[in-house]
């Protein structure tokens, strides 16, 4: 007797696999992040639907944390999006749009940058063709920065009209070396307007809160870059050359630096209460803590000498202590540094210009360019270099039930 076994398709299945629609986008590198990129014309308009779409793509939200059905890494550097389209401005090729996806919930925050994957984008924006770029040499990409209001310009290296993404140039938490591409955020605390958000949104370069259930800190609010917060490594208990695994296990810590974080918000008129700081604005500001330098091994293994650096610090991103230093916390470390009496200057009175810190996978340099004037310190310039490479082409797929 011979049998004879039939697969039969469960009905529901084919509906599943003809139910997708697939969106243009390119997967990238850029600094120690990673995020898909999109053009805008390869997203849906309305921006209720283009969340929805977004939050999908990278996975979220997710109550196991995981992002496993997405693009996300299940980390705030690689739960992120970009969208970038030619600028409206005169100034400007492109407009940025930049989103931090939460991992959990249903959010995605456009209320900051990141400084990271700003070195994707003039790469992204000339492979695109939304930018003329020279055969060989430099090409010069003027970014707007959409959620911020800010200028910033990528020198983006070029060879036989292809962007160069291979090269020796190292930054500490990505693995590989590649090509240096050199950022400037222009005016990185904007033009002192209150409307548009002060460098210093209290009016003074330091602070002191009273936290409920965590007492009187010591802090510098600061509007560079990003919104930010510098708080001393001793007001958490730490040393300043702490690692991830020190830190993000510690809940009691965690919640300590979240409560900091969030009432320092409402300080900076970011959000009506800290609540609504922690729910609906995870993104920004970021919470730092800074230190004098002091010898550790990073995490890669690599040996640090306090002799090399200026400082030591560490920023929190999306709740988790970060795993080397958000471009924008770096340009935030470098105006505050410029800036008397911050407490980030308060560690390094004679800075130079420049600032070498330390962070938990190395170091790394970024200088801002600062004046006085009319009793005022306006800073004109902040400067790093970074790198970027395009990881993946193609399309990214989604349930056709989320572009109706």
């Amino acid at each position: 007797m011979r049998f004879v076994v039939r697969y039969h398709e469960p009905p529901h299945y084919r509906r599943v696999i003809l139910s997708q629609s697939k969106i243009q986008a390119v997967y990238m590198r850029g600094g120690t992040s990673k995020g898909v990129f999109f053009r805008d014309d390869w997203l849906p308009h309305d921006p209720l639907t283009r969340e929805r779409i977004l939050m999908r793509v990278i996975g979220s939200p997710d109550p196991y944390g995981q992002q496993i059905d997405g693009m996300g890494g299940a980390t705030s550097s690689t739960s992120k999006v970009v969208i970038v389209g030619r600028s409206s401005r005169a100034d400007c090729d492109v407009d940025y749009r930049f989103g931090q996806v939460a991992i959990d919930r249903p959010v995605v925050d456009w209320s900051g940058n990141c400084g990271n994957l700003t070195a994707a984008v003039g790469p992204f924006a000339i492979a695109q063709g939304l930018v003329d770029a020279p055969r060989d040499g430099i090409a010069t990409v003027r970014i707007w920065q959409a959620n911020i209001a800010a200028k910033i310009i990528a020198h983006v290296p070029m060879r036989d009209g292809e962007v160069v993404e291979e090269g020796d140039f190292e930054l500490d938490g990505v693995t590989f070396p590649a090509a240096e591409i050199r950022i400037e955020f222009l005016d990185p605390a904007g033009d002192g307007d209150e409307a548009n958000g002060a460098m210093f949104p209290t009016g003074n370069p330091l602070d002191v809160l009273d936290i409920p259930g965590v007492g009187a800190i010591e802090m510098t609010m600061i509007n560079a870059g990003n919104p930010a917060i510098f708080i001393d490594a001793s007001s958490l208990g730490l040393k300043g050359s702490e690692l991830q695994r020190d830190i993000n296990t510690n809940r009691a810590l965690l919640e300590k630096a979240e409560a900091i974080r969030a009432h320092a918000s409402v300080r900076m008129g970011l959000a009506k209460t800290a609540d609504e700081a922690t729910q609906l604005r995870p993104h920004t500001p970021k919470l730092a803590f800074v230190a004098k330098p002091e010898s550790y091994v990073a995490s890669s293994g690599k040996p640090i000498d306090a002799d090399t650096l200026d400082l030591n610090a560490r920023i929190f991103s999306m709740g988790k202590l970060h795993h080397a230093m958000t471009g924008t916390g770096a340009v935030a470390i470098a105006v505050a540094a410029a800036i008397p009496d911050t407490l980030v200057n308060r560690l390094v009175p004679h800075a130079n210009g420049t600032v070498r810190f330390g962070h938990p996978s190395g170091s790394l340099q970024v200088g801002a360019e600062a004046r006085q004037h009319d009793g005022a310190w306006i800073v004109t310039k902040a400067v790093m270099s970074r790198s970027a490479r395009r990881l993946m082409e193609g399309f990214v797929f989604v349930p056709s039930c989320l572009r109706a």
